[in-house]
């Protein structure tokens, strides 16, 4: 039978996670967190459950006395246990209650500040660590004017009343299960890491958090304190991913060899199936195209717990049984046949389900899913300004259109993408249509007309750089860029419909009117021109953004794309 070391009495939280993580187990119950760490390191029992965090009352400590305390063993777990404290006494004969002490465990006091401040200011809290033990004693000698604070179960068991329930809401904590052996990877998992004590430097957190950062890794959780012996810095990690993934491993070795430059400065105190202590709705999400850009967004929303279905042409699963099956449709399909894909499959959707629609085209786009679908069908278009090579959504801008029937469902999406760094816009159909008229459907023409122009006149891009401005070389990278990756993706977005068909005729109406000025070698009308548009390029956006280009030129350069 497996044996559990966990904080007492029998009823308390630490009973009842480990009664809901294994009801069969043989519990060992223990007043003291070392006890129970001191009993897993003797063999004593097979599993400890230590508590680590909770959602009124914060961090418990843990972390960094695990350190010292587990000389063997991983952290393998975890259980998130909903606390549900009710307020009780012995029977009283007046309607007016007013206790002058109120007893509870060290931890619940916290847990329900809010309600004995509101209600009890005048009370004394004692803490006890026995609080069958406490009760016992006030049954024993009749303390009408005592109160007591625990679950409803461990009061009603020992015969008293209870005044209020729930007294604190939305109350969880989160237990460490300890155990003998690395868990294994489950997909969806979590790496704790703590250092030994360090000699402190100026930005060695941030650099820290860089080397996560630059791969696209997510940090859950970092908490830093200075050790109670050496009065040094010591930092615990929570990271997404398993150990035995390489870019952690990699991550983790730079942090050592690079940043801290102490060898043995990390310490693994384990792996484990990620926990969360937000509440998710949705469950699934299903995808109509299984293009680069579908299985790009399914892979990170796996690495969040989701689960995802893909569907196309090519798939076994119709779209038709994928969208009975999932809490999310999500259509990504070529622009140009988006339209119709809604038109083929909105009607599908049931009510509380989600339709979002991850296009670069709005206005048609969601009218179109608006008359297709019911009105209790979720709705929101995302425009992603990144492409599936993209490592990670950090920095990278994303256009979000929401409408009035976008719900909980749509917000939970938006709420992953700002977790993985993404800068998100809100816009309007039309305002989103226009402004991608001048961020992609513009430049995207021009860069095809320039590469027109140069086959025309036979000019060999090796002599371009040579005879560039830093200014002039950004339109000729992007030129070649485009020209060498998928045509179809740049076709699609110089077909758009929308509002942004009037930013590419404008332009090529004022080209014309420029060349005409230019050729007619009226250079004080020129300058006029330029004055007159000044006062939308400030000095501020040039800076800020020529400073992320030159960043992207690196980029580029480095990586040959």
């Amino acid at each position: 039978m497996i044996s559990i070391a966990t904080l007492g009495p029998k009823g308390s939280d630490g009973y009842r996670a480990a009664r809901q993580y294994t009801p069969d187990a043989r519990l060992v119950l223990y007043n003291r967190i070392p006890d129970i760490v001191a009993a897993f390191l003797k063999e004593e029992v097979d599993f400890a459950f230590i508590p680590i965090y909770n959602t009124r009352e914060g961090d418990i400590k843990e972390y960094f006395r695990l350190q010292q305390l587990l000389t063997s063993g991983y952290w393998v777990d975890n259980l998130v246990l909903p606390i549900h404290l009710s307020f009780g006494c012995l029977q009283h004969g007046g309607a007016a209650f007013s206790p002058v002490k109120i007893v509870g465990r060290g931890s619940v006091f916290k847990q329900c500040e809010d309600y004995i401040s509101s209600n009890y200011p005048e009370a004394t809290l004692l803490t006890v660590p026995d609080i069958e033990a406490a009760m016992d004693d006030i049954k024993e000698h009749n303390r009408l004017d005592y109160a007591i604070v625990d679950s409803e179960e461990m009061l009603l068991e020992h015969d008293f009343i209870i005044r209020d329930r729930e007294i604190a809401s939305h109350n969880r904590t989160r237990f460490a299960i300890l155990g003998e052996n690395l868990s294994g990877s489950t997909g969806y998992d979590a790496t704790a890491i703590i250092t030994r004590p360090l000699k402190d430097r100026v930005g060695m957190l941030v650099d820290i958090l860089g080397e996560f950062t630059r791969r696209g890794i997510n940090i859950l959780d970092l908490r830093s304190e200075n050790d109670i012996k050496t009065q040094k810095l010591q930092i615990y990690l929570e990271i997404e991913g398993h150990i035995g993934n390489e870019l952690l491993q990699e991550a983790l070795k730079c942090v050592e060899k690079d940043i801290i430059q102490e060898e043995g400065s990390l310490r693994l105190l384990g792996s484990f199936p990620r926990v969360d202590m937000r509440v998710k709705k949705i469950k699934s999400f299903g995808f109509i195209g299984t293009g680069d850009m579908s299985k790009w967004f399914a892979d990170r929303l796996e690495n969040e717990g989701y689960q995802t279905i893909m569907t196309g042409r090519s798939t076994i699963m119709p779209p038709e049984e994928m969208i009975e099956n999932v809490d999310v449709v999500m259509i990504c399909v070529p622009i140009s046949v988006t339209v119709a894909t809604i038109e083929q499959y909105g009607s599908l959707l049931k009510d509380g389900q989600a339709l979002i629609l991850l296009a670069g085209e709005s206005e048609q786009t969601l009218q179109a899913a608006t008359e297709a679908t019911s009105k209790g069908v979720e709705l929101m278009l995302v425009h992603n300004l990144w492409g599936p090579q993209a490592q990670s959504m950090k920095d990278k801008n994303a256009s979000v259109v929401r409408t009035p029937r976008s719900g909980s469902f749509c917000s939970e999406f938006e709420a992953f993408l700002y977790k993985h760094g993404a800068d998100i816009s809100h816009d309007s159909p039309t305002k989103h249509d226009l402004l991608m008229g001048v961020g992609q459907k513009l430049p995207t023409t021009i860069s095809t007309a320039l590469a027109m122009t140069l086959k025309q006149h036979s000019i060999d891009c090796a002599d371009i750089g040579t005879h560039s401005t830093l200014t002039s070389l950004y339109g000729i990278l992007a030129m070649a860029r485009i020209h060498n990756q998928n045509p179809r993706t740049y076709a699609e977005i110089m077909a758009t419909g929308g509002d942004g068909r009037k930013i590419v005729r404008s332009f090529a109406k004022n080209l014309l009117q420029v060349v005409e000025i230019a050729e007619k070698q009226q250079i004080s009308e020129l300058c006029d021109l330029i004055e007159s548009s000044r006062s939308h390029l400030s000095p501020e956006f040039l800076a800020e953004h020529m400073k992320r280009s030159r960043a992207v030129d690196t980029v580029l350069t480095r990586s040959g794309k």
